[in-house]
């Protein structure tokens, strides 16, 4: 399985950088995993609606030209649907059996994720209702995708 993280904005946290890379590491004996970072969009820290509407726009667009044409899309979003890591994993596990072997997961910037993006996404999952820095969510993503195919396999890890 092909799995692209397509994520808005660089990731400085030295802690964050080191966490991904362990599991980037412990993932590349089940699929070739790869994360693709776009600029997040410069904005004042108080914006009108039309200013957010316009800042997720411009980062929808760097994200959908990352975005290959055969992939299956899945969009973190806070109103997505909440899967247990069983469930998770159970998804992850039909799109490889069913042909969907290149899988793009999208992380918004601070803001969200712009409609284009949505509409694009094959469907959109949420880790909860808590709101989580984006640069945080890519760990606890990878973590995740570690887990679905741990579960997967029936291999020790998942408690």
């Amino acid at each position: 399985m092909n799995i692209q993280i397509v994520t808005v904005g660089k990731l400085k946290e030295k802690y964050l950088v080191q966490g991904i890379a362990e599991y980037l590491k412990r993932l590349s004996a089940y699929a070739k995993v790869s994360i693709v970072e776009v600029p997040d969009e410069k904005a004042p820290e108080v914006l009108s609606d039309a200013e957010m509407k316009q800042v997720k726009d411009k980062e929808g667009a760097r994200i959908l030209a990352k975005i290959p044409d055969d992939a299956h899309v899945i969009a973190l979003a806070i109103d997505g649907k909440m899967k247990s890591s069983e469930e998770f994993a159970a998804d992850l596990d039909k799109l490889a059996t069913y042909g969907k072997s290149k899988v793009t997961f999208v992380i918004g910037g601070s803001l969200g994720l712009s409609e284009a993006v949505l509409k694009r996404s094959n469907e959109q999952i949420s880790f909860g209702r808590l709101t989580l820095p984006h640069q945080l969510m890519r760990l606890v993503l990878v973590e995740q995708v570690y887990r679905a195919f741990r579960i997967v396999r029936g291999e020790p890890y998942h408690k």
